[in-house]
């Protein structure tokens, strides 16, 4: 599978400050670089003293009927009193696009780190997520992709079958430790649930506090089962997971209902995800943001450790699932 080529060569600054100003924004200071490997993102304030983030979107990568899409769910989920991160309406529209590129603006939101460790903050996520949930369960996407194997091993694999990044001697070690995995989940991946408009990556870095949860970065919304918001917040050992599960589904349960048998689907979305997020890197490797920031990515052993974990994960798919304490 052939990627486009690296495409932000001409994101210059007088190119985002044009693109600002085109929405009625004047640049008065800052246009610092945020930390995002997949978009280009910039914090900066306005002249009035107005602090603002503008992200630039990947080019291919998401059309703008996609993007439109997320944003109109955000603005549904503001609309049901949900915080999240929701981009500005400028000149009566969300999405701009400038010399090609597609670009959002959002205000500049602050907070403090979420802790993973802080049951109580797990409870209050639990609750937003619930109401997360209620709010997606109105209506599907329709242009976004629903969470499935075609695009989390399928393609994935196609990429790892083309890469010259792998070395020659682990290729086919790694492939085979792939296919294994997407073999295994033939067997345990099903769709026996209900599809619901989905945050999509809700793990801890997209959670900031703010006298409570403040959810963003929904760039990666589709449709799909509701354990895909909850199984990355969960840690610890098996005891540790079990209390965390019961806090987060209780606070969940006050907002929507979940079913219990989406539990099986954990570990199959975890390996999806490992196997996905390997591809992605690799498919990513023109940008130069990809090598400075993944440099381990050239070494063997990297590649050896990988293949002992897509290794483990195959044989975790085989397990039984994760038994919730009999209250649930």
């Amino acid at each position: 599978m052939k990627e486009p080529a690296f495409n932000f060569q001409q994101l210059h600054p007088d190119t985002i400050l044009d693109a600002l100003w085109e929405t009625g924004i004047r640049v008065e200071s800052g246009l610092t670089a945020l930390n995002s490997y997949e978009n280009r993102v910039y914090q900066f304030s306005d002249e009035e003293r107005m602090r603002y983030v503008v992200k630039f979107y990947r080019p291919q990568r998401w059309s703008p009927q996609q993007i439109e899409e997320e944003h109109q769910f955000t603005a549904e989920l503001l609309a049901d009193e949900v915080p999240v991160a929701a981009p500005l309406v400028l000149q009566g529209k969300t999405l701009h696009q400038h010399q090609g590129y597609l670009y959002t603006v959002f205000p500049s939101l602050g907070g403090r780190q979420y802790e993973t460790d802080n049951y109580d903050q797990l409870e209050w996520v639990g609750r937003y997520l619930g109401r997360i949930h209620q709010t997606g369960r109105k209506s599907s996407f329709t242009e976004r992709p629903t969470i499935g194997l075609d695009e989390y091993i399928a393609q994935p694999l196609q990429v790892l079958e083309a890469s010259s990044l792998i070395p020659g001697k682990l290729k086919e070690a790694l492939l085979t430790s792939v296919r294994l995995i997407g073999t295994t989940l033939q067997n345990c991946w099903h769709t026996q649930w209900h599809a619901l408009r989905l945050h999509g990556d809700c793990h801890p870095g997209n959670i900031l506090w703010r006298d409570g949860p403040l959810f963003v970065d929904l760039d990666d919304a589709r449709n799909g089962p509701a354990v895909q918001d909850l199984w990355m917040l969960i840690n610890g050992d098996i005891q540790e997971q079990r209390l965390q599960w019961d806090i987060l589904l209780e606070a969940y349960s006050e907002f929507c209902d979940f079913d219990t048998h989406e539990l099986s689907l954990i570990e199959p979305l975890r390996a999806m995800r490992m196997v996905y997020y390997l591809a992605w890197v690799v498919r990513r490797w023109q940008d130069p943001a990809f090598p400075a920031s993944f440099p381990w990515m050239t070494d063997e052993d990297f590649w050896r450790r990988q293949i002992a974990i897509f290794n483990e994960q195959a044989r975790l798919l085989q397990e039984p699932p994760l038994q919730l304490m009999p209250a649930f």
